[in-house]
């Protein structure tokens, strides 16, 4: 999956090296599934290399303790960069948690924690999901307030304005290649905002602030087809009965 994003062979060869190596592929494999686009899943990828060479010199093959995970992030001297870092590691974690000794939970590391825990109670009790259903709107919630968190730090969610909103839209969208995953992106941001208007968290209901993307039928289709594509096409077209192949 890897060569889907890279051409070159010693960037890949760097890349299937590392503490991580061996599961790089798959981590590629999740931001295309998530229809990141290529740039940003480029970006992620590099991230994630560079930590898994950190990893590596550490403790080698074995599992990444999050001592290792702390010294990493110590090792950036400015905010901006070790955001970035954090973000990437916590896709690492969800696709291959296995590499990864997990830490006890603690409410201080992830303040969000109880409205997140809210949050799919009212999902589950009063709009009737199931967990499969709650698990994509849970994680549009959370990217939600990670991006709050790093561009707006200390900030109470009943000061949120239409201007946040939109900003946080904007962020997401940009990391969306495909019209499903952007809608998906805006609906799960809308779900959230009436939850946060609902539980009494904001006294507005700025959902209606979220714009709706247009999903058009035929957009996973290609722009254009190579001569080769359309002979074959041509020539799949079924004469022999009445009722074969023709479109």
């Amino acid at each position: 999956m890897l060569e889907f994003y890279f051409s070159y062979r010693g960037v890949l060869k760097r890349l299937h090296n590392g503490a991580l190596g061996a599961e790089m592929d798959r981590i590629a494999g999740h931001f295309f599934s998530l229809g990141y686009k290529q740039t940003s899943a480029k970006l992620y990828l590099s991230r994630i290399a560079r930590f898994s060479h950190f990893a590596a010199a550490h403790c080698g093959s074995a599992p990444i303790g999050e001592a290792i995970v702390d010294c990493y992030l110590r090792s950036f001297t400015t905010d901006s960069p070790r955001i970035a870092a954090v973000s990437a590691l916590q896709h690492a974690r969800r696709v291959v948690p296995e590499r990864f000794i997990a830490s006890a939970p603690s409410v201080v590391d992830d303040p969000d924690a109880p409205l997140l825990s809210f949050f799919s109670d009212y999902l589950s009790r009063v709009r009737g999901l199931e967990p499969k259903s709650r698990d994509g709107i849970l994680l549009g919630a959370r990217h939600f307030l990670d991006w709050l968190r790093h561009r707006h730090p200390g900030q109470d969610l009943e000061t949120l304005t239409a201007e946040h909103v939109l900003a946080a839209v904007e962020y997401r969208l940009s990391l969306s290649a495909t019209s499903a995953t952007r809608t998906a992106a805006t609906s799960y941001i809308r779900t959230f905002l009436h939850f946060l208007h609902w539980a009494g968290h904001h006294e507005q209901d700025l959902a209606p602030v979220v714009p709706r993307t247009p999903h058009w039928r035929l957009a996973h289709l290609p722009r254009r087809l190579s001569w080769d594509d359309v002979r074959r096409a041509i020539d799949a077209i079924g004469a022999a009965t009445p009722i074969d192949l023709r479109d």
